[in-house]
């Protein structure tokens, strides 16, 4: 499929796992991509398989002139702008374990985690929107969580700031959708990439109870719903969160502890 042909896409946190396959997905359907991230050498890789299709760019989400820099960067590449994917998150593992609870998160993390993965999301928008204008229109799509949705025992400023990206998205579709700019978000479960054991360890065996699939997402699944969103086949798509988390959140809390009880009485 080619539906993205001759459209341009930044996907930021494009070095991870999940960015570095919508990066590969938007090119395989035609779109030229910047791979931005905060970690130069991950972008570089995640790039490199792109060709003459895709270039590296190291930006810093919660530093607004360095967002700009990116979307000015893109630009100046492919000469336009038509698909904004705001992925980029706060992934130090020294500073996940810190993210605790209201009385315990130090306020210097809780400011961070905002900063990163909620404002360096609304500065993508300040300063992509207005080239997607120029252009006639344009897709963003911000990647939320389940996160955002429902309570946790730990993380209260990561699980803040995707339910705030929630709201964020439905805002920017509001203000803009008749200039022709749709927003979605999409919010992953669990997904196995090769950080996962090294941020959580066991929580996938956890996690795995609770699915409704047979196994888990990968980052090709997530790509392929941020592709759908990205493209036209989408357009009447917009203020949407989408959830993408093999059913994590749509059974009652007692569903894995009545499944393994059924399955010990035989």
């Amino acid at each position: 499929m080619h539906r993205l042909a001759g459209k341009v896409a930044i996907v930021t946190g494009g070095g991870g796992g999940i960015g570095a396959a919508v990066a590969r997905r938007l090119v395989s359907e035609g779109a030229k991509v910047a791979v931005a991230d905060l970690f130069e050498d991950s972008a570089k890789r995640a790039a490199e398989p792109l060709g003459n299709d895709g270039f590296a760019v190291r930006f810093d989400a919660a530093i607004p002139e360095s967002v700009q820099a990116m979307v000015e960067a893109t630009v100046a590449r492919f000469g336009r702008l038509d698909i904004l994917h705001n992925n980029a998150a706060m992934t130090d593992p020294a500073k996940h374990p810190q993210d605790r609870t209201a009385v315990d998160t130090p306020i210097e993390i809780w400011r961070e985690i905002l900063d990163v993965n909620l404002t360096g999301y609304m500065l993508g928008c300040r300063y992509a929107i207005p080239h997607m204008i120029a252009g006639g229109g344009g897709s963003i799509i911000n990647t939320a969580s389940n996160s955002g949705t429902a309570g946790d025992l730990a993380r209260i400023a990561y699980g803040s700031s995707k339910g705030a990206i929630i709201t964020l998205t439905k805002y920017v579709a509001t203000q803009h959708g008749k200039q022709n700019i749709r927003c979605n978000s999409v919010a992953p479960g669990v997904v196995l990439t090769e950080a996962l054991d090294k941020t959580v360890p066991g929580l996938k065996e956890i996690i795995k109870r609770h699915i409704l699939t047979p196994e888990f997402g990968t980052p090709d699944d997530i790509a392929a719903l941020v592709a759908f969103l990205a493209s036209d086949e989408s357009r009447y798509i917009t203020g949407e969160n989408i959830s993408i988390s093999g059913g994590g959140l749509s059974h009652q809390p007692h569903y894995a502890d009545l499944m393994a009880f059924m399955e010990s009485a035989g």
